[in-house]
């Protein structure tokens, strides 16, 4: 039970540096992606953005470098956090299926990665769900600014997103979405968790 607990440090600040990496890199495609999703289309058929690229140059040219980068504070915050439980989970699991002789079936393996997919949402459903907030406020806030409105922009956070969440719905406004989530973090978990051990097993 000791080299259980030994190897799990490693294993957590190795998943964190590599969340974060992860994020830095993926993060403007993301954006892209929401705000490609949540456009509003005018009555004359007429569209913000028209594709990838698009929205790539104009958020850039609205926004910046930084505003590619909208949100992802949230992400960065709470990646390790995550990381860790996916991780320790999974390490527990897996601990937990092993039989006497030492042996963890496919099957085994493919339970302990859903379950730690599953204990994983815990993190994932309110950062997704401030990602994308967070992203899609800064559609509408160049919306605005592009039609002379720039004083109106109001100024969000995800503190702020987090407490207006909290002040309507409760704590139960964060996890809006748990289903969704949950089908693609337990899904992803239960293929990730058992091929990685497979390959790094020929090593």
């Amino acid at each position: 039970m000791s080299s259980f607990k030994f190897i799990l440090l490693p294993k957590i600040l190795n998943g964190g540096i590599a969340g974060i990496v992860g994020v830095t890199c993926v993060f403007p495609l993301d954006l892209v992606k929401t705000r490609l999703q949540n456009q509003q289309i005018g009555p004359n058929g007429e569209r913000m953005y028209n594709s990838m690229l698009d929205c790539f140059k104009k958020t850039y040219r609205s926004e910046g470098y930084f505003g590619m980068y909208r949100g992802s504070g949230v992400n960065i915050l709470l990646i390790t956090p995550e990381k860790a439980i996916k991780l320790t989970a999974n390490d527990f699991f897996r601990y937990k299926f092993t039989t006497k002789d030492g042996k963890l079936p496919v099957t085994s393996q493919m339970a302990a990665g859903g379950m730690a997919g599953l204990c994983q949402i815990v993190i994932t459903t309110p950062m997704e769900l401030l990602k994308i907030q967070l992203q899609d406020a800064g559609r509408v806030a160049a919306q605005m600014k592009a039609s002379g409105q720039a004083a109106n922009i109001p100024k969000i956070s995800a503190t702020s997103i987090t407490m207006q969440l909290l002040k309507e719905k409760g704590i139960f406004g964060l996890y809006k979405g748990t289903f969704a989530t949950m089908t693609r973090d337990v899904s992803f978990s239960v293929i990730y968790f058992p091929l990685f051990a497979l390959l790094n097993s020929f090593g």
